[in-house]
Parts: structure tokens; sequence; C-alpha cells
């Protein structure tokens, strides 16, 4: 299990610096060799943050080099689909950072070109590995609250004013929030419950002078349940992260994963021994009856470790573990996109098929 994969990072902005060189430094096996970035603020923080790797201006110095075995694409969304293609036909394994394509046709190629290579192909959903959402996958696993009729999850953030010389303010393919948080909470959705019957959505501009979609709400409609998903730009004071009704009870949550607020605070999992650990203000609240007795309490949060997904990959292009976040999952995630603005268009459920 120590057989060393040399890393190609392509991309070192916001995700590529937040949420892959810290997570693939992390894992014992994983060696980050390559770092491509252009801009010279982020060419000289790589150079100081990981001072092994190095830093190259372009993609071709990363795919023509023979001793790296997985590819790393943290770059703008128009970009995912040609550059994990480029990645695979130079025959290395692909993590792609969410989300995976523009199109679901996008994806198919991807999946299929992957086939045929034999390498693996994944996506980085690390919000698999929050640590509230690890534990509501165990309440709803367990069933602990009986026959679930209604999940919901919010991905809330207030930002009233445009960000400047970001291209996810711009009108791109791939941008805008449904592509961007919405990608996470639907990704969460198919993982628990699979694929919806139908979808209904609601895609809006709220903020002035707004180039791209910044508030959704999507509801996926299962036999039995319903998953409402909703994400804004403009909530100031953010409600619940997780509602789940079942026939024996409920389960809220408040608070989001620290993780993402320890990266953007400088810590890292390496130096960080209480990792993912959440505080117990955040923990959710189980109301509920399990074989007869009547609970009301806390809930810990399982830890969370985006780590988790590196070391998955690792173990799958080893051979000595099943891929977790598999390709066919995100072009479904994709779909689900795509039907979304389907239906947010006709004002109308659109069928999953």
């Amino acid at each position: 299990m120590n057989q060393p994969i040399n890393v190609g990072l392509l991309g070192f902005g916001m995700a590529g610096r937040t949420f892959h060189a810290p997570f693939i430094s992390n894992v014992p096996g994983l060696r980050l060799k390559k770092i491509k970035a252009n801009r010279e603020e982020s060419i000289a923080l790589a150079r100081t943050r990981f001072p092994e790797a190095e830093v190259v201006p372009s993609e071709e110095d990363v795919f023509s080099d023979k001793s790296i075995d997985l590819v790393v694409i943290a770059t703008a969304n128009p970009t995912h689909y040609p550059l994990a293609k480029a990645a695979l036909q130079a025959g290395k394994h692909v993590l792609v950072d969410k989300p995976f394509t523009i199109t679901s046709t996008e994806a198919e190629e991807l999946i299929l070109l992957a086939k045929e290579k034999q390498k693996v192909l994944t996506v980085y959903q690390n919000r698999r590995w929050d640590s509230d959402f690890k534990t509501v996958q165990q309440v709803v696993q367990a069933g602990l609250l009986g026959r679930l009729v209604e999940y919901e999850a919010h991905f809330d953030r207030y930002r009233n004013e445009i960000k400047p010389n970001t291209w996810k303010e711009e009108a791109l393919p791939g941008a805008g929030i449904l592509y961007d948080l919405g990608a996470h909470l639907i990704d969460q959705a198919l993982y628990l419950f699979g694929e919806p019957l139908e979808v209904y959505a609601d895609v809006q501009v709220q903020r002035e002078l707004s180039q791209v979609t910044d508030y959704f709400e999507v509801v996926l409609h299962y036999k039995s349940m319903k998953a409402i998903l909703k994400a804004g730009m403009l909530v100031r004071e953010p409600g619940p992260h997780f509602i789940l009704h079942g026939t024996e009870g409920s389960f809220v949550k408040y608070g989001m994963d620290v993780q993402e607020e320890h990266l953007k605070a400088g810590r890292f999992p390496a130096d960080t021994p209480d990792w993912g650990v959440e505080p117990e203000q955040n923990w959710g609240t189980l109301n509920t009856t399990v074989q007869g007795l009547h609970f009301k309490g806390k809930i810990e949060s399982g830890r969370g470790d985006y780590s988790g997904l590196y070391q998955n990959v690792y173990k799958a292009i080893l051979g000595h573990e099943e891929l977790v976040v598999k390709p066919e999952q995100a072009r479904n995630s994709i779909k689900v996109i795509e039907l979304a603005m389907q239906s947010s268009r006709e004002k109308r459920r659109v069928t999953y098929s």
C-alpha cells in the first residue's frame, strides 16, 4: 500500500490550493509532483506551500510526463471536459473537480474513454466526507426516523455584491450556483436515494447585475418521498443545513462542516489533530421513537475528512478498493442539473429518463 502514485495538479486557484493540494499531500502513497499554475501569486504560493512539487506553465508539461499517474483537474468548469479527455488520452488516471462536465453527453463520452483506456475516472465530490452528511447517512441507513418521507438540504450563503474578476460570476457555460453548490447537494441526494422519478426546479437570478443564476430550489420526486435541495446567495440568516422527516421522527442539523472554514484560515489536516471535528453546538437534534422508546437529543456529528476521497482514489488505482465516487454517479448529477434547468424554463415537473 506504500506504492507511490505521482500526481499532476492542473490549477492552483481556490480549488487547487484549498481543496486538492492539502489532501493529496495528506495521503501516504500520493506524491504531488507537478502543479500547473500561471498567475504569479499562484506560482509563488505553490512553491512556498509545496516545495517538493515542480510548478509548470502548461498542461502539456503534465500530460507528457510519463512518471505522472494521476491528473487532478481543478480549473474553470468549461475546461473540465477537454482537459479530462486530453489526460485520459495521455494514459493518465483522472480526478475532475465538480461539476464533472457541463453536459451529460460529455460525461458519457469521458466514461467510455476511461473504460477504453482502462483508467480510473472520478469526480471530487468531497461533500460526501462532510461530518454532518456522514451523520445524516447513518441516521437514514439505521432507519432512525422510520420510513423517510422528506429530505431537505440547504447550502446557503450571503454575498449580495458581485465578486469582480472571477469566472464564476461570468456568463460562461457551467457557471452559476446550480453547477457550483447544486453539484454537491444533488450528488449527496443521489448517493442516499438513487435516481429520482421526476425533477422539479425553480432557478433564478436574484442579485442585481448578476450574470449567473444565484438561487435554486430543486425537488427530486421518488416513489414515497421527496428530496428538496436549495441554495442561494442572499441568505443572511441561514436556517438548518439538513431537515429530515419520517414516520417516527425528525432530524434537524444547523451549521456547516468545519473543514472549508479551517482550510480558508490556513489550517491543514496534516497539522490539525482535531481535523473535521464539529463543535458540540453544531450537532444535529434527533427527535424520534426507536423500538418503542422516545428519544430527543443531540447526535454527535461524525468526523469529516476530505482525505478519505483521495485515500479511496489511491486504493482504487492500485486495485485494492472499489471507487466510491463513480463517474456514472457524477454523470447522473449533471443529468439532474440539465433537467432542473429544463423544468425551471418550462415551469413543470420533468420525468427523469
